[in-house]
């Protein structure tokens, strides 16, 4: 009896472990395994857009997107989604922003970044615009425009970490330390994520020498491997790179294309994912205001566009066990604007808009037709004539510095001046929408170059450095130029001409361009080699004053630049 009984078990002991060593016994086991859902909600490039953007600006294919109180609903509710989130940003949240938020130092849209509860993001190129000094003095809030103020007007302290790997700062000893924090590791839904931060390598170029003075930017994939190796070491396993370079799709005419595909994809970020260490799972980027969604060499690639039109939900599946991510989703989702808006958004833009609207709603011309940044065959823009044909007006005559010629450079260029399609006559210009096209408050200077300085200033528009953008150029300047040809000999010889009349290269010339630009500004070394240089007014100002001495404006003819293939 006892025998039987035994064997009786013994099967049935046999017959158990037979199973969990079969598939299913695998399968089952592999059940046990604890698996967290992370929710990451990611935006780059909001440059404070708090109110909706308007125009393109303010579309996705389309679609009416953007504004910080639809921004902030869209992602409380992502958030009640699943509680396990955290958002995150790669960049330029600050800088280049409308005047609602760079009137008061883009002190509103930290506050507005508070109360959407960011958590991390990478520096952006723009956020070094005003100087590091400035930045960090912005992170730590209080009195910002003087010395000392009343508590009511302290401006708030940033409660999101900002993070720069590859960025360093020379201290008063001459040694180049680290001026921000490479990574930072939160714990979501119990298991923790490490964040690297960075900016592009060449953020440099796109700062004024003062802005520049004292920091280095280093090669971005070196130092975000170094950076996922120390945190693996520290047992962070789960690494998500937010960075402040990108990328582009490649879509032909006829629309913005699919924000979550990756056709024909291009641009900085690709290069630097392939370079990555398997342990960054993710990558956040930003910087070109292009929407995407990759798998670059085993990496998810992303970016929500710019001015919070989109955002970026990301599933990570990390096992709680090895804090590893198992598997990574991602999608960009359109902020509509058929929503409710968010109370506390609502308060901030509040509370900052009567000051604004006082400056901005101010009129100060007219335009006859939509003027814009969009080029032509030859890269001019209407927008960039008429730029530089207030530039070379605010400083033209002789007790102001005898300006001849005004370069302005495309990039500087942050909107168009918009009209409703079904206008009749000249549309009143506020003070806003200039504000809006030209928000860095650079200073006018004029200078002396020689024919030869301006000839070699235009070869760099071909070299790489100047992002392959043509300089915009006031009336009276012309050249020609054939894109495809060697280096040094794209302008076509003899064709530089003022007025007319041709610009020998021992000739000198009086040239007008911003403090950003003469110091070499995207790329543009050449404006370094000028003389003789003598401040004008604010570009904004010049824009202004040219807009109110010439309305009705229209738009220019595009027949300043020639390329000639």
């Amino acid at each position: 009896m006892i025998t039987v009984m035994f064997s009786k078990w013994l099967a049935r002991g046999l017959a158990t472990l037979a199973v969990l060593l079969s598939p299913m016994g695998q399968w089952s086991a592999a059940q046990q395994t604890h698996i967290v859902e992370v929710q990451l909600l990611a935006i780059n490039d909001f440059h404070g857009n708090l109110e909706p953007p308007t125009g393109t600006d303010g579309q996705v294919n389309h679609v009416p997107a953007g504004g910080a109180e639809y921004l902030a609903t869209h992602l409380r509710n992502a958030v009640r989604e699943n509680p396990n989130s955290i958002l995150v940003a790669a960049g330029d949240l600050m800088g280049a922003s409308p005047l609602i938020s760079g009137l008061f130092h883009d002190s509103p849209t930290i506050e507005a970044m508070n109360a959407m509860n960011l958590a991390v993001t990478s520096v952006g190129n723009h956020e070094f615009d005003p100087g590091a000094g400035e930045l960090l003095h912005r992170l730590e809030g209080g009195c910002l425009q003087q010395q000392g103020c009343r508590e009511d007007e302290k401006s708030p302290a940033a409660h999101f970490q900002y993070l720069a790997a590859n960025v360093l700062r020379e201290n008063a000893l001459g040694e180049n330390r680290e001026m921000l924090p490479a990574t930072a590791v939160r714990t979501v839904g119990g298991v923790k994520i490490g964040f690297i931060g960075e900016t592009l390598q060449g953020t440099d170029r796109g700062l004024s020498a003062p802005a520049a003075k004292g920091l280095s930017f280093l090669e971005e994939s070196r130092v975000a491997n170094e950076a996922a190796a120390r945190l693996e070491k520290e047992g962070v396993h789960a690494i998500v790179l937010l960075i402040h370079q990108g990328g582009q799709q490649r879509v032909g005419q006829g629309g913005d294309g699919d924000p979550n595909g990756c056709v024909n994809f291009g641009g900085g970020i690709a290069a630097i994912a392939s370079k990555l260490s398997p342990a960054i799972k993710v990558v956040v980027s930003g910087h070109t205001h292009q929407f995407y969604n990759c798998t670059i060499d085993g990496h998810t690639v992303t970016s929500a566009g710019s001015y919070g039109r989109l955002f970026t939900r990301i599933t990570l599946s990390i096992d709680a066990a090895s804090d590893t991510i198992v598997s990574v989703s991602a999608k960009n989702e359109v902020v509509t604007r058929d929503v409710a808006k968010d109370p506390a958004q609502t308060a901030i833009l509040g509370k900052y808009r009567h000051a604004e609207e006082r400056i901005a709603n101010r009129i100060v011309g007219s335009v006859t037709a939509a003027i814009t940044r969009t080029r032509g065959p030859s890269g001019e823009s209407a927008l960039g004539e008429l730029i530089a044909d207030a530039q070379l007006a605010s400083v033209s005559s002789p007790d102001k510095g005898g300006a001849e010629v005004a370069f302005m450079n495309s990039g500087g260029i942050r909107t168009n001046i918009s009209i409703a399609a079904d206008h009749a006559g000249p549309v009143k210009v506020t003070y806003g929408d200039l504000y809006s096209v030209q928000p860095f408050g650079n200073r006018v200077l004029v200078f002396t170059m020689t024919g030869d300085m301006i000839r070699r200033l235009l070869e760099q528009q071909f070299d790489g450095r100047g992002g392959g953008q043509i300089l915009q150029v006031s009336e009276g300047f012309t050249y020609k130029y054939k894109s495809q040809a060697p280096a040094g000999e794209h302008v076509t010889p003899g064709s530089i001409a003022i007025h007319g009349h041709p610009v020998a290269p021992a000739d000198r010339v009086r040239v007008a361009a911003s403090d950003f630009l003469q110091d070499g500004g995207d790329g543009f070394t050449v404006f370094r080699e000028a003389s003789d240089i003598k401040a004008g007014p604010l570009d904004i100002d010049a824009l202004v004053a040219y807009v109110t001495a010439h309305s009705p404006v229209a738009p220019g003819p595009l027949n300043r630049v020639v390329r000639v293939e």
